[in-house]
């Protein structure tokens, strides 16, 4: 290809390399340390290891030591390299070059080349992956391996591209630890990368990640050292964890954020007034209390610890608790009352919490609501599907707006799940991903917000404090507000 004239890339400068740190592409000796294995407690099984395709917390908790980007974000929330030594932006923003690593081994002893990086982003980009981080790549015009580096072209039409296979059950990446096995409801075993590309790491002999629905279950294991590592733990168990001797917590803000997410494409949240009417029933300082025990802050379309962009919820109408104006929309929307609807929920503590909660608040505001429990599998199946009306989930975060907004709202965009479609938010999206002036960014993005808050397709509830809990003898662990475990690569385990 013809060169075009570089400049030196600032990440702060560009959302493209944010978006690079928060999906993988798919690539994706510290004494007696080394050869221990750490236990760790996870609340559920996995719901695949197909990096591209499972959003699920679960599955990224494992997934991000096994698979790396090109780019990869601190724990200060700053881009930093990975597999991408450098990049450089041609001066009208329209071209950008990676340049890669050198040896760096896929874990079957395999070099990773640039090939191999442009086959696993046109992956996520193909849509019979249905990948939920297509939109993440729906700028692009062409991905190409240029003499071994990488070369992104921005435009907007997408390219069909060969969909590889056999990453759900048996991953294959490059990161710190390969996977070894799988045993359903039981445990994920992943064991140490001889080859990984950064010299000294990682330091353990692997990660188990053990299996344990109950919390009073995790709890016991941590407290008799059967367990030596947790995360993402809720707020009112890691109070527990605190008092156990030996047990060392630790906390970050969260970028995720628990919601209740609402299908527009049919009654009767095709009603904007319905979904207005969902935000006044909710009493988002219940929430915070009674689910998070005060350690959390009220969601608004962006958290608060964002707060170069993040436009203060109290200025959003609808989140003063008002059931009686509740009902009063419903009456304008037209509907029966009380209005019944089912709540899908994930299976995840912090969210069955909620739920219950959410479910007596929309009682008062002239809902019925049923919920209906899943197992994760189910939920993530309909979920894609749009199979719901309603549901009560997580979701993660990234450290620019475009994370949380265009393949959320955008129209059609790939974890639209909601249908929601706004042709003037779709130009606002358009405009942020593509002004590089920060002022005007944010104009936008607090037009964004004002339209998101109250009528759209989700009512967002709660950002909580990210804990994790570990025993003494567990180093050199840095937590992310990001919920990636990326810095076990460097954990160590003492004896």
């Amino acid at each position: 290809m013809n060169a075009t004239p570089q400049t030196t890339l600032c990440a702060r400068d560009w959302p493209l390399t944010r978006r690079l740190a928060t999906w993988a592409a798919g690539l994706a000796w510290a004494g007696l340390a080394s050869a221990q294995v750490l236990q760790i407690a996870a609340d559920g099984s996995p719901a695949g290891l197909d990096p591209h395709v499972v959003p699920a917390f679960n599955t990224v908790l494992i997934n991000k030591n096994i698979y790396e980007g090109l780019t990869a974000i601190d724990r200060d929330l700053k881009i930093v390299p990975s597999l991408a030594t450098s990049w450089t932006i041609s001066k009208d923003g329209l071209s950008y070059r990676f340049k890669l690593k050198p040896g760096v081994k896929f874990h079957n002893g395999k070099p990773m080349t640039a090939a191999d990086v442009v086959a696993s982003l046109a992956r996520v980009r193909d849509a019979k992956t249905g990948s939920p981080y297509a939109s993440r790549l729906s700028m692009v015009k062409e991905i190409l391996a240029d003499k071994g580096d990488v070369v992104i072209n921005l435009n907007t039409p997408s390219l069909p591209l060969v969909n590889p296979a056999g990453l759900q059950k048996v991953p294959m990446g490059t990161g710190p630890f390969k996977f070894d096995t799988w045993v359903t409801d039981a445990h994920v075993s992943l064991v140490k990368n001889p080859d990984y590309h950064v010299a000294g790491l990682p330091k353990l002999a692997g990660l188990k990640f053990n299996i344990v629905p109950e919390s009073s279950t995790r709890q016991a294991g941590m407290a008799s050292g059967a367990y030596q590592f947790f995360p993402s733990v809720d707020a009112v168990t890691i109070n527990a964890l605190a008092r156990i001797p030996d047990v060392v917590t630790t906390k970050v803000p969260d970028l995720g954020y628990s919601l209740v997410g609402m299908n527009v494409s049919k009654p009767p949240f095709d009603n904007p007034k319905v979904r207005e009417a969902l935000n006044y029933a909710l009493n988002r300082h219940e929430i915070v209390r009674g689910v998070y025990m005060g350690r959390a802050s009220i969601a608004a379309p962006l958290p608060a610890v964002l707060s170069e962009w993040a436009v203060p919820y109290a200025e959003f109408p609808c989140y003063q608790s008002n059931p009686e104006r509740a009902k009063a929309l419903l009456q304008e929307a037209g509907v029966s009352m009380p209005l019944a609807i089912t709540l899908n929920v994930l299976p995840n503590p912090v969210a069955k919490d909620t739920a219950e909660i959410v479910q007596a608040q929309l009682d008062k505001g002239g809902f019925k609501v049923t919920l209906l429990s899943q197992e994760i599998g189910k939920f993530v199946a309909d979920w894609r599907a749009s199979n719901f009306t309603a549901f009560v989930s997580l979701n993660g975060g990234g450290v620019d707006p475009d994370d949380y907004f265009y393949r959320t709202f955008y129209t059609g965009s790939s974890t639209n799940v909601f249908k929601y479609s706004n042709a003037a938010l779709d130009k606002q999206l358009d405009a942020g991903r593509a002004a590089t002036n920060k002022v005007a960014r944010k104009k936008i993005y607090d037009e964004v917000q004002k339209t998101l808050a109250c009528q759209g397709p989700i009512a967002f509830l709660a950002n909580g404090d990210l804990f994790t809990a570990m025993r003494a003898n567990v180093k050199d662990f840095q937590p992310l507000s990001t919920r990636s475990l990326v810095y076990l690569r460097q954990t160590t385990l003492e004896k």
